[in-house]
């Protein structure tokens, strides 16, 4: 098997997995869609600022704790702080039954740059 690099798995994932803009979520949520926001960074990012309603569950113990917080019928936006972390975990999700799923492209990064509420 060909040994691959970190970045190699994160734009394979990519490559598997629905991306949505900064902007479309945005509006999504502006709009009033009924869309979760999952975010999957480590505790010490999202203490400094995540969007509002977010539902946190670090990458890491995802697997463990994500069934107890999130609906398998939820429409969810995952997010990280650059892109990366959410694609692999949408891939996660979907291997465990989760089907309205899209990664948040560019990450919370992206959501703060195109003026997404922060709280």
């Amino acid at each position: 098997m060909p040994t691959k690099s970190g970045q190699d798995l994160f734009n394979e994932a990519k490559g598997r997995v629905r991306e949505i803009s900064a902007a479309d979520a945005i509006q999504r949520r502006a709009t009033g869609e009924a869309v979760m926001f999952l975010d999957v960074r480590d505790a010490q990012e999202a203490n400094l600022g995540k969007i509002p309603g977010a539902v946190h569950v670090s990458r890491g113990t995802l697997e463990g704790k994500v069934e107890a917080l999130v609906p398998r019928a939820a429409d969810v936006v995952v997010y990280c702080a650059s892109g990366n972390r959410s694609a692999l975990a949408v891939e996660t999700l979907q291997q465990m039954g989760y089907t309205k799923l899209a990664s948040l492209a560019g990450g919370f990064r992206a959501w703060a740059e195109q003026g997404g509420e922060v709280e």
